[in-house]
C-alpha cells in the first residue's frame, strides 16, 4: 500500500489528486472543529457523555466527535447517506427510478434527487438535534448584555442552528463530490475514513491513562485489545478479497469472418459482497431502543417491566448479541437481493453465447447461481458477525477478569477503514495502470 502511494506520487496529475483529497479533508475537519453559535457543550465526555450503545454514540463516531461537541458538521454525511439507501430501496419498489439509473441522464436526475433529499433530511436531523440539546440545557439562554432569550427570540435562535446544522451537511456533500471529480478515491468514504482515524488518538490515550492510573494488569489487556485489532484488520482484508467465481464457458459463433467466443471466463461473486451495510443498518436498529431510553429515563421504574426490556439492548447483554446477530445476516440478505438477480445475469450469459459447465441454460442457470448467491451471502455474513461482535466479546471478557478496556473502535469502524483504505489505493493502482507507469508494471 505504501509503495503504491510513493510511485503514485511520482506522476505528477496523481500527485495533484492526492493533494487536492489531503486538503479537502483538511477542510473536513476544519468543519469539524468549529463551534455553533448559541451551543454550549461543556459536560465532560461531550453530548454522548456516558450514553454507551446509543444512536448519539452511533453519530458521534460517523462525524469524528463533531456531533459530540455541536461543531458545524456536526450532522456529518449521515443524511447524505441515508438519502442515498432510501433512494436504493425506493428504485427497487418504484420502476421509474430503477429507469432513471439505466442512461447517463437519468443517473444525473437521481444525483440531484439525492441532494434534494439530503437537505431534507439535514433539516429533519437539525431540528431533532436542537431540541434535544435544549433539552439537556446546552443551548445559551442569554445575550451578551445577559437578557434572555424567549419569544420570537428563542425561536429564531432555533431556525438559526438548525440552518447552520443544514448547511454544513449540505457542505460535506459537496466536499464529498469534489473529491470524486477532481480528487481520488470515493469522497463519501474518505470523510468517513477522517471521521473515524481521527479519533484514534483519543482512544489510545484513553486506554494508555486507564493502564497507568488502575494497574500493570491494565497494560496486559490494553496490549492484547492492540494485537487483536492488528489481527482484526489482516482478518478484514482476507475477507474483503475473497470471492466465488462460478465458471463460465463461452461457444463459438461467426459474425461475418471473424469467430468470436470459445473462451473460459468466470462471474466472481465477493464473499462480503454488502461490505458494511448490513452491520450499519443492524446498529441504527439497535441503537434505538437505548436512545428511547435515556429520553425517557426519568420515567422508568427500576426492576418494571421497561427496564428490563430496555436492559436487553445494551452493548454488554446477551440478548442484544444475538438479535445483532440475527440482524446482520437479514441485511446481508436483503442487500444481496437487491444487488444481484438472478434471472437477469442468466439471460445475459444466453444472450452472449454463455453457459455454465454441466448446468442447461435459462431457468436451471437462475437456480444454480441463486443457490450459489445464498450459500455466499451466509458465508459473508457469519464473516461479517465475527467483526461487528468482537468488540463487544472482548469487553465483556476483560470486564468478567476485572480488567474492562472498552473497545471503543468497533466492527462497524474497523470495516470501513480497511474497505476504504483498499477501495482507495485499488483506484490508484488502475489509475496507475492506465498512465502505463513502468514501475508499477514491473
Amino acid at each position: 500500500m505504501i509503495k503504491t502511494i510513493v510511485n503514485a506520487w511520482k506522476i505528477a496529475d496523481l500527485r495533484k489528486k492526492i493533494i487536492y483529497t489531503v486538503f479537502i479533508l483538511f477542510l473536513f475537519r476544519l468543519g469539524c472543529a468549529i463551534p455553533v453559535p448559541f451551543i454550549d457543550i461543556t459536560t465532560e465526555g461531550g453530548l454522548v457523555g456516558g450514553n454507551s450503545g446509543t444512536f448519539l454514540e452511533y453519530l458521534s463516531m460517523m462525524t469524528g466527535d463533531a456531533f459530540n461537541y455541536g461543531r458545524v458538521f456536526a450532522l456529518g454525511i449521515t443524511p447524505y447517506i441515508n438519502a442515498s439507501i432510501i433512494l436504493q430501496l425506493l428504485a427497487v419498489a418504484i420502476p421509474a427510478l430503477e429507469k432513471l439509473s439505466h442512461d447517463e441522464d437519468g443517473r444525473k436526475k437521481m444525483a440531484t434527487i439525492t441532494r434534494y433529499v439530503t437537505v431534507g433530511l439535514a433539516v429533519l436531523q437539525g431540528v431533532a438535534y436542537f431540541i434535544y440539546i435544549r433539552s439537556q440545557g446546552n443551548m445559551l439562554t442569554t445575550d451578551a448584555a445577559g437578557n434572555p432569550y424567549t419569544g420570537i427570540w428563542a425561536v429564531l435562535q432555533g431556525v438559526f442552528v438548525v440552518a447552520v446544522l443544514t448547511a454544513g451537511s449540505a457542505l460535506v456533500m459537496w466536499l464529498g463530490e469534489q473529491i470524486n471529480e477532481k480528487g481520488i478515491g470515493n469522497g463519501i468514504s474518505l470523510i468517513l475514513f477522517a471521521g473515524i482515524v481521527s479519533r484514534i488518538p483519543t482512544i489510545l490515550t484513553q486506554i494508555v491513562l486507564t493502564a497507568y492510573n488502575q494497574g500493570s494488569w491494565y497494560y496486559l489487556t490494553g496490549s492484547l485489545a492492540l494485537i487483536s485489532l492488528i489481527l482484526m484488520l489482516a482478518y478484514i482484508v482476507w475477507m474483503d478479497n475473497a470471492e466465488r467465481r462460478i465458471p463460465v464457458q463461452y461457444a463459438k459463433r461467426v459474425v461475418g469472418r471473424k469467430m468470436y467466443g470459445g473462451q473460459s471466463s468466470n462471474i466472481p461473486i465477493k464473499v462480503n459482497m454488502s461490505g458494511v451495510l448490513p452491520v450499519i443498518f443492524a446498529s441504527s436498529i439497535l441503537s434505538l431502543p437505548p436512545t428511547i431510553e435515556m429520553f425517557l429515563k426519568n420515567k422508568i421504574t427500576e426492576g418494571g417491566f421497561w427496564s428490563t426490556f430496555f436492559s436487553w439492548f445494551k452493548a454488554d447483554h446477551w440478548v442484544y448479541g444475538i438479535i445483532y446477530f440475527l440482524l446482520i445476516i437479514f441485511f446481508a440478505y436483503f442487500y444481496a437481493s437487491i444487488q444481484y438477480n438472478p434471472v437477469e445475469m442468466a439471460n445475459n450469459l444466453s444472450k452472449n453465447s454463455g453457459m455454465i459447465p454441466g448446468i442447461r441454460s435459462g431457468r436451471p442457470t437462475a437456480d444454480y447461481i441463486a443457490k450459489v448467491i445464498s450459500k455466499i451471502v451466509l458465508l459473508g455474513a457469519l464473516m461479517l458477525s465475527v467483526v461487528a461482535l468482537y468488540p463487544i466479546l472482548f469487553s465483556q471478557i476483560t470486564t468478567a477478569v476485572k480488567y474492562p478496556i472498552n473497545v471503543s473502535i468497533g466492527g462497524t469502524s474497523i470495516i470501513i477503514l480497511v474497505g476504504v483504505a483498499l477501495e482507495t489505493v485499488q483506484q490508484i493502482e488502475s489509475q496507475m495502470m492506465m498512465r502505463h507507469y513502468k514501475g508499477f508494471l514491473d
